[in-house]
């Protein structure tokens, strides 16, 4: 699109090639638009830039200075998505919305506001500081929450700048204390600003985990980014009370700060600030075990906004994502996910669901735990302190006429039992389970118990997931591998030559690992009719496996190098996260 706009600008004599080539360079620096850095440049205005993309792109251009826009217009759009995209919706006529735009072009701002919305949206052009005008025009309201967003947000940083966790200054204490004393370590104002600062920068830096452990003379903390720990801190271990402590106490209900001796688990949610300014109310999950050196904390942080509920995000390739979108639009059948923890899971049944939450279907769910709540499904906790498990709340279930059911996990005989009878008798059955991957999931289901013939009768898909790392977009480059290395992966010797390869080579977007973000690899078994004979006649794994290819279906290791064909993840990746055996 940038090089367009220059060769359109340079054709019509509006620039010469020294200052075309001056403002790409300046663009990569400010991060802005090729024409935004123009027109600040000094090389054209404003009103030459809207004429030239207008007739670019065939679209008209409108003058913001004196436009009024009815307010149930002004109410189509959030404001915050005007300000994101600087769009500005203009009227309506019928099924269809004007809007203005500074880049016409931005199909992914379309799209996403054509669905926002629910109508047809029609773009028109205006100028850059024209719309930033009008915008700040016509939401003031708005304009006032940001620059009390700024100023919170200042603050939260003077609170923090100068402060090093390495200098903390507390008191060292015997390892036996009372309740009082502990209490009163716990609330140093010190040990609540570091604890704040840990949490603070893990969610900042996207983390899913905040690991705090006591050794002999450190108390090592870490955070676990795009799967992989990186030690965050390495604190005095004088401080080990008093962290865990101020932990104990943010859990709602607060546990015992003076039990040490039992694990304890907990939830803290926090409104916190990420790195835009914007406030978010985010859900920890704690757990608290007792080591040979004190106690270790870990903190699993549920970020809901960071959860993508759009399955074509997830990483699926065409025809895998079709086979799941047909499994899931089943009228009833048993679908299970299967990996490690970690492997994203959740996410791919939230997603799963997520897709077939209408009015028309009633759906129920029972986790352990609930990691987050979506409007219009009945999620149900596990308490097995008053009987509730997961059987015997899947037989609950039976008796309130759900359409679509999700069990958490299949962990014992009797929940996959009543699992598949309910999938049997008329209703859509979503589960996870632990195996290796797709085609063993058949044998732990038999090592359950469950009778061949159920199991080729109910199940519709079984699905093997794992995640790995995205090649950092900032710092990525081509490089080149043994070709041994190669080979182990699984890659045919004469497809190698044609190949390139990519890794990042660290910057501070990726905090130097050279990945940023993750995207799920995924084995997606139908159950088709062939299948469901050898199922019921007893054929071992391999035998599934080498069946289910022949029908289409890619292995873990097979989907992670079409990643690695796109330039979407590297070598050591994909053979981190799958077997070592795997063909």
């Amino acid at each position: 699109m940038a090089l367009k706009i220059g060769e359109l600008l340079l054709k019509h004599g509006l620039i010469t090639k020294e200052q075309l080539e001056e403002a790409l360079r300046k663009q990569k620096e400010l991060g802005k638009r090729l024409g935004s850095t123009l027109v600040e440049l000094g090389y054209i205005t404003e009103k030459q830039l809207v004429e030239v993309l207008a007739k670019q792109l065939g679209v008209p251009a409108i003058d913001l200075s004196n436009v009024e826009v009815p307010e149930e217009v002004l109410n189509l759009v959030p404001p915050e998505i005007c300000f994101q995209y600087e769009v500005l919706p203009l009227a309506r006529k019928g099924n269809v919305l004007f809007l203005a735009m500074v880049d016409p072009s931005n199909i992914q701002a379309l799209e996403n506001i054509k669905f926002m919305v629910g109508i047809d949206v029609e773009p028109v052009i205006a100028a850059e500081s024209s719309l930033r005008k009008a915008l700040e025009r016509l939401y003031p309201d708005y304009q006032k929450e940001l620059a009390r967003i700024e100023e919170e947000k200042k603050k939260e940083e003077e609170e923090f700048a100068g402060f090093d966790i390495e200098d903390i200054e507390v008191e060292d204490y015997e390892e036996e204390l009372d309740e009082k004393e502990i209490l009163k370590i716990s609330k140093d104002t010190q040990i609540t600003k570091l604890v704040n600062k840990i949490i603070r920068d893990a969610v900042l830096k996207r983390a899913s985990d905040i690991h705090i452990e006591p050794f002999e003379k450190i108390l090592r903390v870490r955070l676990r980014i795009d799967g992989v720990l990186q030690v965050y801190a390495d604190l005095p271990q004088r401080l080990k009370t008093g962290v865990v402590s101020r932990i104990k106490l943010m859990c709602n209900p607060n546990l015992d700060i003076s039990e040490r001796r039992k694990p304890q688990d907990g939830r803290i949610q926090l409104k916190l600030r990420d790195d835009e300014g914007k406030e978010r109310m985010i859900d920890f999950r704690v757990s608290v075990v007792p080591t040979v050196f004190g106690e270790k904390v870990v903190m699993r942080i549920l970020d809901k906004s960071g959860l993508s509920l759009d399955l074509k995000v997830l990483g699926f390739e065409e025809d895998d994502l079709e086979r799941f979108l047909r499994a899931i639009h089943s009228p009833y059948g048993i679908i299970l996910v299967t990996g490690p923890t970690g492997s994203g899971k959740t996410t791919t049944l939230y997603s799963a669901l997520s897709t077939l939450n209408t009015p028309d279907r009633q759906i129920i769910t029972i986790e352990d735990p609930v990691e987050y709540n979506i409007e219009g499904i009945n999620q149900v906790q596990v308490n097995r302190e008053v009987g509730l498990d997961f059987a015997n709340a899947l037989r609950a279930f039976l008796r309130q006429s759900p359409d679509v059911i999700l069990v958490g996990e299949i962990r014992d005989s009797e929940t996959a039992e009543i699992a598949i009878r309910a999938a049997l008798t008329g209703h859509l059955v979503f589960s996870t389970i632990h195996t290796n991957d797709a085609p063993t999931t058949i044998d732990r289901l038999v090592d359950l118990g469950i009778q061949p013939y159920l199991i080729s009768s109910s199940v519709i898909l079984i699905q093997a997931q794992r995640l790995v790392r995205r090649v950092c977009k900032n710092c990525k480059k081509e490089v080149s591998y043994d070709p041994e290395l190669i080979k182990e992966l699984g890659i045919p010797e004469e497809e190698i030559p044609n190949m390139k390869f990519y890794k990042g080579s660290g910057c501070e977007v990726c905090n130097n690992t050279g990945y940023k973000g993750r995207i799920g690899i995924y084995e997606v078994m139908a159950i088709t009719p062939r299948l469901r004979e050898m199922i019921l006649n007893g054929a071992t794994s391999d035998e599934i496996r080498e069946a289910a290819r022949e029908e289409g279906m890619h292995t873990l290791r097979e989907d992670g190098i079409r990643k690695i064909k796109k330039g979407i993840t590297t070598v050591e990746e994909v053979l981190r996260v799958t077997a070592a055996g795997e063909d």
